[in-house]
């Protein structure tokens, strides 16, 4: 059982502990990945997929933590945060996202193509967001999105201050927001969108 971040009422990081009921030791340990990943988001400039059709968001993915552990439920572990990846003050272009894998860690084939992005709709503390992983050993994971994705550039830099900047879909009626911003329901990894496809 992993407590992630939203949680664990306690605040105080990633708890991997036994489920009540199954209070281990088990026979053999077993290796747990708990990855921590930046979500560097950007507005779509214009830039068409594939198939014709233009996503909301770009975002990029990098790995900022990882911890290998080894458990047989005997103990509780406990796990900090990447406090820059958490702080209240980080960037509103960035998400957080935490994985936990049994076995090797994630590879760059595992790592999600799509990302849910709820703009101006606020979090839910028990939603889990969706997240498209390419890989069925994903036991666990939970999305940190980003505060106001819909003031970032394609590079994935705040343009201005997310308080001028209504959120998509909070304009009065008579106003058609997709005149000036996508519609916030899908965002694509940028390497995959710029790589190059293979034979």
């Amino acid at each position: 059982m992993v407590d992630t971040p939203k949680e664990n009422y306690k605040g105080d990081g990633l708890r991997v502990a036994s489920m009540p009921g199954y209070n281990g030791p088990l026979c053999r340990k077993i290796t747990v990945q708990v990855e921590f990943w930046k979500l560097v988001y950007g507005v779509a400039n214009g830039d068409r997929l594939a198939d014709g059709t233009r996503p909301a968001y770009y975002f990029d993915i990098r790995r900022v933590k990882h911890v290998e552990l080894h458990a047989d439920a005997s103990v509780e572990q406990k796990i900090a945060l990447p406090t820059s990846l958490y702080a209240t003050d980080r960037s509103p272009c960035q998400g957080a996202l935490v994985s936990i894998t049994v076995g090797k860690p994630l590879t760059s084939k595992e790592l999600p193509e799509e990302v849910e992005v709820e703009v101006g709709a606020g979090e839910d503390r028990w939603s889990r967001g969706t997240v498209d992983f390419r890989s069925k050993r994903v036991a666990d994971f939970e999305l940190s999105q980003p505060s106001a994705p819909q003031v970032c550039s394609p590079d994935g830099k705040p343009t201005a201050d997310p308080a001028d900047v209504p959120t998509p879909g909070s304009q009065p009626t008579d106003f058609d927001p997709t005149d000036l911003y996508p519609t916030p329901d899908r965002s694509f990894d940028i390497g995959d969108v710029l790589r190059s496809p293979t034979p």
